[in-house]
């Protein structure tokens, strides 16, 4: 039998049928629009809408600049954002993670891209995120010169959304911070950590609402506040203090502790021949991993290999510039802790 031709819909079918409404996003896309501006410098040659973002490079400030880059995303804390309904903290958890990824190499930040995707476009919820993403960036020094927001129906679940970005910075080429300096008897300074950061949600939230059968809005003793606003602390920027350490040329290495935490962080920017031994107990683990542990009867080494555990930027300083750096870190008011030393060995990380 011939095959039967299919019923044409009886009213024309619009974008806005399946799920794609794009006079909201055109809205939406207005008010990000005046967001990002509020970011623009002089570099900055385009507006937003374009195909891309311009950025004129300063070359007259540098000798020999070379760019750095950066991409990631929020993960699984967005998850905990849908719950608490807070979006504006997870656009600076997004901006933060990214540069300080470039800062630790010794970049400064030019410009961002983000990328958010959604299953419909709710637009207070995509101001809010996008307003802190630009927040975030002004407090960076960087622009928010473009991104993208895309309207995905049946792909993410109706409130749910994804986040990512996208970071370039510029070092001058004789000032990179790679790690090759590093050698046996440096000293590695921590700076402490708000809390998880974006790393490790996946087991957090396992263990707070499947194992413990919190509620975000729940107080929690042991942490002295409610589970979710514990969960949702900002993904500290180390710019500032990392800007610190490079104008004095003190640190010969820098390492971001994000996902893996200092076991598979730290080994990163270390040369093949040396080795970090790291003092347990140097600094004060904050509570949420001590009740994250006990809840799950999370080994030592998982929750290390899991978790920042309240360090989330280590420097690696030449012994003979420690009392320079610490007078200078004093004066500033920069909390730290000297929570170990580099040895010889095979790039490992070494608990003590």
């Amino acid at each position: 039998m011939p095959e039967s031709k299919p019923s044409p819909a009886k009213s024309p079918v619009t974008y806005a049928d399946a799920g794609v409404d794009i006079s909201s996003g055109d809205r939406v896309k207005q008010r990000i629009k005046y967001l990002a501006q509020k970011t623009f410098n002089k570099q900055v040659l385009s507006e937003i809408g374009g195909f891309g973002g311009l950025f004129r490079l300063d070359t007259g400030r540098y000798q020999s600049p070379v760019l750095v880059s950066s991409a990631d995303g929020v993960g699984t804390k967005l998850k905990v954002a849908f719950q608490l309904g807070i979006h504006h903290t997870v656009g600076a958890d997004l901006v933060n993670h990214c540069v300080n990824d470039i800062a630790v190499q010794g970049a400064t930040p030019l410009f961002f891209l983000d990328y958010l995707a959604t299953g419909r476009l709710e637009g207070e919820v995509t101001e809010r995120v996008v307003s802190g993403i630009a927040d975030a960036c002004r407090a960076n020094g960087c622009a928010l010169i473009g991104g993208e927001t895309a309207q995905m129906p049946g792909f993410y679940a109706d409130g749910e959304y994804d986040l990512a970005g996208f970071v370039v910075g510029v070092v001058e080429k004789d000032k990179i911070i790679t790690g090759e300096k590093i050698k046996p008897g440096d000293v590695l300074m921590g700076f402490p950590s708000t809390g998880l950061h974006t790393n490790g949600y996946s087991l957090a939230r396992k263990l707070f609402f499947d194992a413990a059968g919190y509620k975000a809005e729940q107080y929690v003793n042991a942490l002295k506040e409610k589970a979710g606003a514990a969960l949702m602390k900002v993904h500290r920027t180390y710019l500032p203090v990392i800007k610190k350490l490079t104008a004095g040329d003190y640190t010969v290495g820098m390492a971001h502790i994000t996902g893996g935490g200092i076991t598979e962080n730290l080994p990163r920017i270390l040369p093949k021949t040396v080795s970090a031994v790291i003092e347990l107990g140097s600094w004060p683990v904050l509570p949420i991993f001590e009740h994250l542990q006990a809840l799950g009867s999370v080994s030592q080494d998982e929750m290390l290999r899991t978790f920042n555990m309240g360090i989330g930027l280590i420097a690696v300083i030449p012994s003979d510039k420690f009392k320079r750096a610490k007078s200078m870190l004093d004066r500033a008011g920069e909390k730290f802790y000297v929570i170990g030393r580099t040895v010889k060995g095979d790039r490992k990380v070494i608990y003590a």
